[in-house]
Order: structure tokens, then C-alpha cells, then sequence
């Protein structure tokens, strides 16, 4: 099989397969190493923006996948009577950014960063693909840990996580002194909560 041959085979594995697909799986089937394969996937994506073509090929770290380009999204909606998905919350995009920043991650650590319970939120990224279980902590319970899925990738255009923007500093306050702070925060809501329980009793 010749370069364009083998090029043409892995344009029609992405085509078919319409997930992303891990160049390793590619490089397998066309006997190759990765990086050939890579390359190939590239010359098919360059081929694509030359051609000002409907569709593009977008990496999302080790894997590709062939999708319609955003600017005819409008149109691709009308062809397939899709309806426009519902925005994400803003108590979404906090627990998204969590996870994304500190995976794999507890239920119990996003809940006492944001200081609320998040189960309908977690519940609801896991239903669009944003997020996932990713295992489980090999402590008392097993709680579950959750991590973002290539389809997090996709959706805000980065091929890898090291392509999120950085934290901003804490005001040179450490992790510990923040948790502390939210622990103390609850705490004092504790205490109020009983102060007035007991003022309307009396």
C-alpha cells in the first residue's frame, strides 16, 4: 500500500468511525508507527483548510476525528432538525473548571471547594460527555474519582490539558489556608443557623 493509498485508508477509518480515534489504533491497522500515521492524518487535515472544505479533522490529545467546521454549524443544525443544546450553568462551568484543573477528583473535594452540594450538577456533565468516572480511591467507600473526556477537548477546542490557560495566583495564599478558610466559612454558617434556630424557639 503507497503513501496516498495509506492516506485514503485512514481518511475513510475516520470518516466511519465519527468518535475520536487514537492514532495508535490507525498506526495498527496500516502496519506503520504512530508517527507516520500522524503525519498522514495531518497532510488529510492540511488537505481539508486548502480546500476551504465543510469539514475538518480536530486532534484532541492522542486521538482525531473528523467534524463539521463551526461556521456552518447553523446549516448542519437545519439538515438534522437538531435542537440548540441548553447552555451550561454557571454552577457547571465552576464544577467543569474544577474537575478539569484537579483530576481524577472526588465528589466530596468539588463539593468543599465550591461549599454545595454538586450531585444534580456532576450528574448532568456526565450526561453530555463533559466529564466521567475515571476509577475509584482505594480508601473506605471507594468514592468514585471523575476526570474530563475527550468530548471536554472538543467542545473548548484544545487538543490537550496542558493547553488550559493557568491558574491565577492565590494571593500568595497557600491551597491549605484557602481550604481552611472554607471550612471556617462553613462553620460560622453552622453556628449562625443554630443562633437563629434557637432564637425562634424562644
Amino acid at each position: 500500500m503507497n503513501v496516498n493509498d495509506m492516506q485514503a485508508a485512514a481518511e475513510a477509518m475516520l470518516f466511519a468511525c465519527g468518535e475520536p480515534l487514537e492514532i495508535e489504533r490507525i498506526a495498527e491497522i496500516l502496519e506503520i508507527d504512530a508517527d507516520d500515521a500522524e503525519s498522514l492524518v495531518l497532510n488529510i487535515a492540511a488537505k481539508y483548510d486548502d480546500t476551504n472544505s465543510g469539514i475538518r479533522i480536530v486532534k484532541m490529545d492522542k486521538k482525531f476525528q473528523i467534524c463539521t467546521r463551526k461556521e456552518y454549524a447553523e446549516q448542519v443544525r437545519d439538515i438534522l432538525d437538531m435542537k440548540r443544546n441548553a447552555p451550561l450553568s454557571q454552577a457547571a462551568f465552576e464544577v467543569l473548571a474544577v474537575v478539569a484543573y484537579n483530576q481524577p477528583i472526588t465528589k466530596a473535594y468539588i463539593e468543599q471547594v465550591r461549599g454545595v452540594d454538586c450531585s444534580g450538577v456532576i450528574s448532568t456533565l456526565c450526561q453530555k460527555g463533559l466529564i466521567e468516572e475515571v476509577g475509584r480511591l482505594e480508601l473506605p467507600g471507594r468514592p468514585l474519582i471523575y476526570g474530563t473526556t475527550a468530548e471536554f477537548l472538543k467542545c473548548f477546542c484544545i487538543n490537550t490539558l496542558d493547553d488550559l490557560p493557568d491558574i491565577p495566583e492565590l494571593d500568595n495564599k497557600t491551597v491549605e489556608e484557602h481550604e481552611a478558610e472554607i471550612e471556617f466559612d462553613n462553620l460560622e454558617a453552622q453556628v449562625k443557623d443554630e443562633i437563629k434556630e434557637t432564637q425562634d424557639e424562644e
